[in-house]
Order: C-alpha cells, then sequence, then structure tokens
C-alpha cells in the first residue's frame, strides 16, 4: 500500500507556487488511499546520481518515473591538484538536455556551493524549471546568479519544514529540517508511485545547534514507521566513529581561548559556516572586541543572513579596513576566508604580504576553525609555517575543540538509519571508500547486504513493482558523468586533452623549436630558434641545445622538399624524433612546439 497524502484544500497545479514566487505549504493530513498515479506494470523509478558517488563535490540526483523528472542539488567540485588552471568542476548534464519538458522541479537542499555551484551553468540548459529552497539558500543562490549573465532569470520559491510539493503527477515532496554547518538545510521526503525515498543531503544531528532548531527525531521516526522505500544518506564522515560535536560546544572552547589572548585574533573558516559565524560575534561581543570581515564571500553570506535574521547582531560591532589601526589590537577580530590555502583567499594574501591593510606581527592569534579538506594538507601545513615565521601564534582544531563538522559520524548515522528503518540504502555524497563504509554500517544495522546500493556516478538504480511490491535493483547501465569543467569564463571547452597538455607543461615544460625552410631548395636557413619553457635553462645547458639544432637541420635535410603535405610531415617529424631525442639525454618529455616558416 502506497502512503497517499490528500490535500483538504482545492488540487494544486504542478510545484505550487503563489504569486510572487513563495511556495505555498499545504497540510496534508495522512491516510492510506489509492495512488493518484496509477503504477503501471512496465513503469520504473530510475534514480541517476550524476555527481557525488566518487568524490565530495558536484552533488546533484536525478529521479526519473515515466515521462517526469525532478532533480535534487547542482552543486561543483573543487578541481583536484592534477587538474592546473581549472577553476572548478559541474555535473555533465548530457542525459538531461533532450528532456527538458519531464523536469518537473529542482530541490536545493542547502547552500553551500558544492550542491548549489552549478545553478548557474546548468538551470539555462534544463530549461529553468522551479527551484524549491530554503529561505537562506535562496538568497545565497540568486546571489551568486548576478555574477552569470548567461544565467536565466531563476523561478525560485522559497519552502520550511511544514512545506509540501507537487511536483507534475507522480512526485510529492516533503521536506524535513536537518542541522548541518548552515541553516536552512532539509532533507528531501520524495513519494513516488513505486515508495518513499529519502534525500538527507548533508546533515548531522545536533542538539543545541546555533540559530537552529534541532532535527525533529520523533518526526524522523513517524516517517519510518509509515514505511521507506529507499534512504540515500550522507557519507562524508562515515569513516569517523562516534558523534559529531555540537555547534554550541565549540563556541564555549573559543570563549575559554578568547580569555587569554591580548593580541588580535585572526580567524578563518568557511564563508557559509554561517554558524560559527554566529558564535564568534557572541563572542567578540562578550570580550569588547570589534570585527572585520575578509573576503568577498564572507561579506556578502553574513549581510544576506543578516538581512533575513539568520545572524543577530549590532552592525556598530563591524569595522571597516582603515579602522583596524586607530583600534588596541586586543580590541580587534578579524575574520576571513582561506583556511585551506586557497591561493586567492583573505589568509594567503595576507601572509604573502599581498594584502591592503593586513599585515601579521607578533602577538596575532591565527585560528583555523575548518577541518582540513582531503587534499589540501600540504598546502595548509605550509601556510600555518610562514604565519608561524612571521612572529603569530597559529591555533588549529587538532590542538583544541574550535571546529565541529557538519556532517554525521558512524553512530549518528547509524541513529538515522534505525529510526527510518529502510528497505534499501543507498549511501551518497562521498569518495568510494566512505560510501563502502557506511555501507558496512548499514549491514550493522541490518539492512541485508543485496539491498544495500554502492554505486559509481551515473550508475542507475532502478526500481518497480511487482506481485504487490517494490524491487529495486543496481543496474550495469550508466548515463555520461564526465567532467564539464570550467576555467574562467569556458564552460566546457576545456577537455582531457588539454588538461592533459596543462599537466606536461606543469611536469616537464615546453620546447618551441622554430625552424625557416628555404621554398624552392627545402633546406635551413641559419639555425632553427628555440625557445624553452620550464624545460631546461638554456645558458646552462648549450652543448644539449647545439644538438637539438642539429638534429632538426638533419631532419629537414633528409626530406624531400616536393613531398605532399610537406609542412605537416616536418613538423610531426621534428615532434616526434627531437621529444624521442629530449628524453635520451633528460628523461624528461616536454612538449615539443614545432613551427616552420617558408621563405
Amino acid at each position: 500500500m502506497i502512503t497517499k497524502y490528500k490535500s483538504r484544500a482545492r488540487k494544486q497545479p504542478s510545484a505550487a507556487v503563489r504569486p510572487g514566487g513563495e511556495f505555498a505549504p499545504k497540510r496534508f493530513e495522512p491516510r492510506a488511499v489509492k495512488t493518484a498515479a496509477p503504477v503501471h506494470p512496465d513503469s520504473k523509478l530510475k534514480i541517476m546520481v550524476l555527481g557525488g558517488l566518487e568524490e565530495v563535490g558536484r552533488n546533484m540526483t536525478v529521479f526519473q518515473y515515466d515521462k517526469e523528472i525532478i532533480i535534487v542539488d547542482m552543486g561543483l567540485q573543487f578541481p583536484e591538484e592534477d587538474m592546473p588552471g581549472i577553476d572548478y568542476i559541474i555535473p555533465n548534464v548530457g542525459y538531461l538536455e533532450d528532456k527538458t519538458e519531464m523536469i518537473k522541479g529542482v530541490i536545493i537542499t542547502h547552500g553551500h556551493y558544492d550542491h548549489i555551484g552549478g545553478i548557474p551553468h546548468l538551470m539555462g540548459k534544463l530549461g529553468n524549471p522551479p527551484m524549491f529552497m530554503g529561505k537562506l539558500t535562496a538568497g545565497i543562490v540568486k546571489k551568486r546568479a548576478e555574477e552569470f549573465n548567461k544565467c536565466p532569470k531563476l523561478n525560485i520559491a522559497e519552502i520550511n519544514e511544514d512545506s509540501k510539493l507537487q511536483l507534475g503527477k507522480n512526485f510529492r515532496v516533503e521536506t524535513l529540517r536537518v542541522n548541518h554547518s548552515i541553516p536552512d538545510c532539509f532533507a528531501a521526503i520524495i513519494h513516488t508511485p513505486i515508495g518513499t525515498i529519502i534525500h538527507t543531503g548533508d546533515f548531522k544531528i545536533d542538539y543545541s545547534p546555533v540559530n537552529d532548531k534541532p532535527a525533529d527525531l520523533n518526526r524522523i521516526a513517524q516517517i519510518g514507521g509509515r514505511g521507506v522505500l529507499l534512504l540515500m544518506a550522507d557519507s562524508t564522515d562515515a569513516v569517523h566513529p562516534g558523534y559529531q560535536k555540537s555547534e554550541s560546544s565549540i563556541g564555549d572552547e573559543m570563549s575559554r581561548i578568547f580569555e587569554k589572548l591580548n593580541g588580535r585574533i585572526i580567524i578563518g573558516t568557511f564563508a557559509s559556516q554561517l554558524s560559527r559565524v554566529q558564535k564568534l560575534f557572541d563572542l567578540a561581543e562578550k570580550y569588547g572586541r570589534r570585527i572585520n570581515l575578509q573576503g568577498r564571500s564572507m561579506n556578502d553570506n553574513v549581510e544576506i543572513a543578516h538581512q533575513i535574521g539568520y545572524l543577530k547582531f549590532n552592525p556598530k560591532i563591524l569595522i571597516e579596513d582603515h579602522e583596524l589601526n586607530r583600534l588596541p589590537d586586543g580590541k580587534i577580530m578579524i575574520i576571513g576566508t582561506g583556511a585551506q590555502g586557497e591561493s586567492n583567499a583573505f589568509l594567503m594574501r595576507v601572509v604573502n604580504g599581498e594584502h591592503r591593510s593586513v599585515n601579521l606581527k607578533a602577538g596575532d592569534t591565527v585560528i583555523f576553525s575548518s577541518s582540513v579538506i582531503p587534499g589540501n594538507e600540504r598546502t595548509i601545513q605550509t601556510l600555518r609555517d610562514i604565519i608561524v615565521r612571521q612572529g603569530a601564534k597559529v591555533i588549529n582544531y587538532e590542538m583544541m575543540d574550535v571546529h565541529a563538522g557538519g556532517h554525521a559520524k558512524q553512530e549518528d548515522l547509524k541513529l538515522m538509519m534505525r529510526l527510518l528503518k529502510p528497505e534499501y540504502f543507498m549511501p551518497i555524497e562521498a569518495n568510494h571508500y566512505m560510501l563502502q563504509a557506511h555501507a558496512e554500517l548499514a549491514e550493522q544495522v541490518g539492512i541485508p547486504k543485496e539491498k544495500i546500493f554502492v554505486a559509481d556516478n551515473g550508475q542507475i538504480v532502478e526500481f518497480h513493482r511487482a506481485d504487490g511490491r517494490a524491487l529495486g535493483k543496481l543496474t550495469r547501465e550508466k548515463v555520461v558523468t564526465d567532467y564539464v569543467m570550467v576555467d574562467g569564463l569556458g564552460v566546457g571547452d576545456v577537455s582531457n586533452i588539454v588538461l592533459r597538455d596543462r599537466r606536461v607543461m606543469a611536469e616537464d615544460g615546453m620546447i618551441v623549436i622554430i625552424a625557416t625552410i628555404d621554398n624552392k631548395t627545402g633546406d635551413t636557413i641559419g639555425n632553427p630558434d628555440i625557445i624553452s619553457r620550464g624545460f631546461v635553462y638554456m645558458k646552462e645547458n648549450k652543448e644539449l641545445i647545439q644538438k637539438t639544432r642539429m638534429k632538426v637541420k638533419k631532419i629537414v635535410k633528409d626530406h624531400n622538399p616536393r613531398t605532399p603535405a610537406d609542412d605537416d610531415y616536418i613538423k610531426n617529424k621534428i615532434r616526434n624524433d627531437i621529444g624521442q631525442f629530449l628524453f635520451s639525454q633528460t628523461k624528461r618529455r616536454p612538449m615539443v612546439l614545432p613551427v616552420v616558416i617558408k621563405v
């Protein structure tokens, strides 16, 4: 029996929205009735994760039933170390581009960039369907969309924990408030003709969150009691035992630290860590410090959250850069971005002496109030070394409790599974080893192994009904989920070949060989010119450069100038032969760029 929610009010149109864009939440009384959209024997529910099953980031999930589709999240992924020049990566929506009429709505779970960062790039390709998100998330998304000329005017409707969405005939969505490191986070409860799917988004269980309500465990248990077909749950901290710390406990530890500090306090954290920022504002008021915000994203997020009442502080506590020198050091707190060692962020510009108004000095204390994102360890360690060399003191989460993660740890994850009691389970939003760790937790709480799906990006999970039961399987079928890389204004124009060329140049450099050839005789005129960048220093390798020149002259001389496709042949011969010669001499493979000029 499918649990259906029937409205007492008149039937709302698909994606019911009040005039002005506000979603109109209606109270639905639960009762068991026949499905409004009957289940056809051949109808199947397909679930495809376009990003977030092989990485932390690029989160986007597609739900398809018959000829209707809904989407949850549309995030970006920050580049790996072997992606020089790439700003970020967004999901590949090739599967959806010829199905835009089928897309009934997009639900955004919260306002972190790994869940919203792809919106400005993708909404135009998807036909600009209606979007549903919390109030704070809507503010952040609208602010980001302003920076992209090609982004259409978004059709955003705000939701809360009481919202009910009817998207097309086959998808009814309820929202469940969950805790994270930013307010307005929601899990999506998706009712389909096959059964109920729960997508948690990012979550943790916090019994005393900052400026937010704790998750309603009673309601979660009630949802589990009504029957959950599939739980798709955040796996980011599935490898860590125990329970996640409460955000309020971080404020207590910070308070003890602040009592002992007399100099300036400089704090690096994520701009989206608004619960943390609220605690810092409270502590600044308690200890009589004024706050200077650094970083555009930090300033934007604080402004948006303050305007809608999610951050509570007296605006007079804020000071501009020019006021930093007139106040005693013991009265200053600077909050900025860059705790991950990002090259253009506030902290890195300070330590490099490139910031217009902040320089480190003896007596400063720099607090890293965020955990280390995997892959950033070396960069952050170097950043800390430079800070200490400049006379400041460093405090990080490994030394004291100055950071609480935003993701559920093992005991919290098991609690969520026990409360919801899903028939099937699918870990999401993490690298593969984290997904596997979460799958093992699911087995521990009693979910059969054959009903746990550890999938890859694009791998289709399929459900259908047979003999009155919902049956699911992880198929071998995949949709395309290749990287779409954003580089400056270019979206998707940097291919794997371009990236490979960048890696080659980054690792072994390049050498340009310019050969001027007599058009009549086919002989070289003078010696070929050679330009080396990132390969060898030419003044210290004169013998190698001279041998290379002679090799080029011999390649040109041995060639019959009357051969068709003459230029291409010579260029390819130079590229291949000189590449092999340089490798034999140096054991390095620079990119060889031949230029042939005929006169």
